[in-house]
């Protein structure tokens, strides 16, 4: 989104990413919007951004959240397919004039002193290679000095199959910036075809969809006997007490003096299964929302148990769960820890009060969510 805001202003713009074939990955659910996110992405297209029509084009299942209370907090979230966003928004950016699409990643920043402050110039790639520039928005995401968690196992990236970003955050440190560690997590990849759909309650999308984007209609959405449905099912006391008794195994957390403890701190709104069973011991169960991640694909995302235990209790825990009793596991659930900035170093624009021209977005400030980011990017 920053990218593309900046090409739109007219700023000769350079996006730099690790693998082209990447951009615009879903690195986590398979869900644009929400209550309290929603908005966001209609103020993102109300400026011109990419979110909002590339959740309309990849859309599988659309619903206005909170429709009984008032509109102004109402919730328009849409399902989407994972390879139709992904198209979508890169179609948008190679269309897009004055933005050109660099792979590669970036291990350090070049900073000068001008006027008595120091001041971005450019970056420097992994190869070398120095790109000048003006101005630089830095989107690192999960993957400045990120390392996934799969109970004992532990592994230096950003995201499943993608490398970190290691030299940039000692950059950053070397520049004075106060860095702290979040974790967040992803639940497990389940296989559709060996779930039981008949007793859990289905969820079916809108009679009437509503678009994100304000420059497409209901008409270009697809209607309610097409859209995929969403089904809801529940963790049980006996899946809280495979968490518990795993507790020790899972990354989320460290132990001492037999107390667990989650260590480092989450973002808001992404607790895993094992923080929400600790903190509400009283609770004999928990949501958990299986989505499709597609039009044609045999994937299921289990919104709910997001976990970083180890591979065999998180198969344990999912066949203990209505409808799931003979699931297929694809891929298990992982944490990831990354590092971020205290957002105190931002001036309102997001440009960084030590390096004049250099501006931060999405989860390199703390926050969380496909919505947060794209926001932030547009801002940067």
């Amino acid at each position: 989104e920053a990218a593309a805001a900046a090409a739109r202003i007219g700023a000769s713009t350079l996006l730099v990413t690790h693998k082209l074939s990447t951009v615009g990955v879903m690195s986590c659910n398979p869900s644009i919007g929400g209550i309290g996110k929603g908005h966001v992405v209609r103020e993102v297209d109300a400026l011109d951004g990419v979110m909002g029509r590339a959740a309309d084009a990849a859309a599988i299942q659309m619903r206005m959240l909170n429709r009984s209370r008032g509109p102004a907090v109402h919730g328009p979230r849409v399902q989407a397919d994972r390879e139709l966003y992904r198209q979508a928004v890169q179609e948008h950016l190679a269309a897009m004039p004055g933005l050109d699409i660099a792979e590669g990643g970036v291990r350090d920043l070049l900073i000068e002193a001008a006027d008595g402050r120091n001041t971005v110039t450019g970056v420097v790639m992994e190869d070398g290679t120095k790109v000048r520039a003006d101005r630089v928005v830095l989107a690192t995401g999960t993957f400045l000095g990120g390392v996934i968690h799969i109970g004992e196992f532990e592994h230096r990236a950003g995201r499943f199959g993608d490398d970190a970003a290691h030299e940039l955050a000692d950059t950053l440190i070397s520049a004075g910036f106060p860095l702290g560690r979040l974790k967040t997590g992803t639940p497990p990849r389940l296989r559709l075809s060996s779930i039981d759909f008949s007793p859990l309650t289905e969820q079916l999308g809108d009679a009437v969809p509503i678009p994100f984007s304000f420059l497409n209609s209901s008409q270009d959405l697809p209607s309610q006997s097409l859209q995929r449905s969403c089904f809801m099912t529940h963790t049980n006391e006996r899946a809280h007490e495979i968490v518990s008794a795993n507790i020790t195994r899972s990354a989320n957390f460290v132990h001492e003096e037999g107390a667990s403890k989650s260590k480092p701190m989450t973002p808001r709104y992404c607790p895993s299964l094992e923080t929400k069973i600790e903190r509400f011991r009283d609770r004999p169960q928990h949501l958990v929302w299986l989505e499709p991640e597609g039009w044609d694909t045999d994937v299921v995302y289990p919104n709910g148990v997001s976990n970083a235990l180890p591979a065999d209790v998180q198969i344990e825990l999912l066949r203990s769960i209505r409808g799931l009793e003979h699931v297929d596991m694809l891929r298990p659930g992982y944490s990831v820890e990354y590092e971020y900035v205290d957002p105190r170093e931002l001036r309102p624009t997001l440009e960084t009060k030590r390096v004049r021209g250099l501006f931060f977005a999405g989860q390199l400030n703390g926050t969380t969510g496909y919505e947060e980011a794209a926001g932030q990017g547009v801002l940067a």
